[in-house]
Parts: structure tokens; sequence; C-alpha cells
């Protein structure tokens, strides 16, 4: 599928602004479980499936894509809905992960989810699994979330289960220090992303601060206002890394690129705003050929919007599906 970016919104930031809070997205019938972890904590997930569909054929035997969604994101996030509205019209159903925390109520334990906690996504692709042995799933992912799937897929490498056949991950900062330095950069633009993102990311923590008072220092956090700071007050020490610099690097997909051994589809944008082109895994990416890299000149960051401005559309999301579905059968 080629991709025609939209001609009505001029440049990566109006393109990406459009597609997070002024696109009108499918709202495909969803219902909501919870699973419970063996650290006493909690999953909410929510699962789509065809509305003519039996739901003990559609949620048993048949495959399923899992979505995971990007920073402060959910299953409701216009990107994760749009994608299973495609994935439905192929056949597919849908299961969307809400992070630790980001499904709207608070999760029990001290830690949050980071860019490179891929426990969560291993636990729900072995019950998965362990229900429906044989039963195919696929794998997608925006930003953060595209940054656990690859993670995800390249430190398990062939050991991976048989039932995962290929994933699709979707403007994935590779390399989380050049976009933390990035989105932590001068500029209205940078502002308006990391303002965004800070005033959610430091409500969270003043909240889990009062429940947890010695897991981190609350007013370092509270004052937080860079990814810098908030990952070294917050991030690094709930998670076990000794600094923002060691949580980047240990967490960042990049490196993980050469161990994935199912087919991936890599989508990216050379004009990202949060994702600087030369951190684009180019030539990692070509060494492997389970690796599908797609790089288009413009599409901002989860954006990729294509169309009319009464009809707009959303190329990556088409793309993935397109890439994803064959692998189900």
């Amino acid at each position: 599928m080629t991709y025609a970016p939209a001609r009505w919104l001029p440049g990566a930031n109006a393109m990406t602004v459009f597609a997070s809070v002024a696109r009108v997205f499918p709202r495909p019938r969803a219902t909501r479980e919870r699973w419970q972890l063996p650290d006493g904590d909690f999953l909410d997930l929510d699962r789509f499936e065809p509305p003519q569909a039996d739901r003990a054929g559609a949620a048993g035997k048949g495959p399923v894509l899992v979505i995971c969604h990007g920073l402060e994101g959910s299953s409701r996030a216009p990107y994760v809905r749009g994608l299973a509205a495609a994935a439905l019209s192929a056949g597919l159903p849908a299961l969307a992960l809400n992070f630790r925390g980001c499904s709207g109520e608070t999760n029990r334990l001290p830690r949050f989810y980071h860019s490179g906690e891929t426990g969560d996504l291993a636990l729900l692709v072995d019950r998965l699994v362990a229900e429906r042995p044989g039963r195919p799933i696929l794998l997608a992912g925006f930003s953060l979330g595209g940054n656990v799937v690859v993670k995800y897929l390249g430190e398990r490498g062939d050991g991976l289960p048989t039932e995962v056949r290929g994933a699709a991950a979707i403007s994935v900062p590779y390399d989380l220090e050049r976009s933390a330095r990035v989105i932590d950069g001068p500029g209205f633009w940078n502002w308006v992303y990391r303002e965004r993102f800070m005033r959610r990311l430091r409500r969270k923590a003043v909240e889990k601060g009062r429940r947890f008072p010695e897991a981190f220092d609350t007013g370092r956090a509270a004052r937080a206002r860079t990814f810098a700071e908030f990952d070294a007050a917050v991030t690094a020490p709930l998670h076990g890394f000794p600094s923002a610099e060691a949580y980047w690097r240990e967490s960042s997909a990049g490196r993980f690129l050469g161990g994935v051994r199912r087919p991936l589809l890599a989508l990216a944008s050379l004009d990202d705003p949060i994702v600087p082109a030369e951190s684009i895994p180019v030539a990692e990416a070509r060494r492997n050929p389970h690796v599908t890299l797609e790089v288009a000149a413009a599409g901002g960051h989860v954006a990729f919007v294509s169309g009319g401005p009464l009809r707009p559309s959303f190329w990556a999301e088409r793309r993935a599906v397109e890439f994803l579905a064959p692998l189900a059968r």
C-alpha cells in the first residue's frame, strides 16, 4: 500500500495533533476483562469481536490481534480503536492491553509500566496460549507500545511460543534517550508534547507517592518538567534502574531488533517530531530478513493521515492489518 500524506495537514505537528485529538474514530463493541496477576496486581483488557460472530468461537478458536497503546494512552485511544476496527473488518478479533495504571484505575503495586516492561505482554501471550494451544496470535504496538512489542520479540527470539505469528510496530522510539532529548528540547511543539504527557505522569506519580511514600521522592516527581527529570525521579527507582540513562539504554527497542525471529512490520516517518530520523534502525532492519521496515517521508507520530478532511483515513492501521491478516492464516 502506497502512503499519500493528507495535503490539508501541512507538516508533522498538524498531522500528529489532528490524529491525537481531532480524529473521529470508530467505536467497535468492546468487552472489558480484568485479569488478576500472580504478583497481586491486575491487568484490564478490552476484547473486540465481530458483532456477528459467536462469542465462544471468536474468542476461543480463531486468531487474535493483541494491541499495545502508547505512553499515557489506553485501550480507548483513537489509534487503538482504529486498528481494532480495521482488524475486525478483516475478520480478525482484537484484544487491547491496558498497561498498569492506564485503564482508568490505579494499579495496586508501587510499580508502573514503562517502555521496556515486557513481562505483562509475555504473561498475556502465555495465558492466551495456555487457554487455546495452537491459536494464532498477532501483536501490534504504537510508540511506547511498539517499543514493548519489538523488545519482547527480540529478547525472546526463537524462544517465542509458536502461536506468535508476527507483529506490527508503528512510530517506535527505537532510541529512548534520543527521543527524550528531542522532546525535552526547546521549541513550542516540544513543550506542547512534553506538557501533555508530563501533566498526566506527574498526577499519577503524586497519587502513587501518597500510597507508597517510600517508593520514590514524591516532591521531586511533582517538580519534574522533563522526561529526563521524571525518569530519574520515578521510572528508574521504581523499576530497578540506577539512572534514567540506564533505563533508556536497557529498554530501547533498537538494541533488540537483531533478535527478532517472527515477521515484523515496522512503520516510521522521517518527519516524526518525537522519533528523530537518525534513530530509525535502517541498517539493523536490512540485516534481519524477518523485519520489514517501511519509512515514509511524512506522517508525523502515530498519525499517517491520508484522504480528505471530510473522510480522512489512517494508513498505518490499514497497512498493519494488510501485513498481519495473512499471517493468521
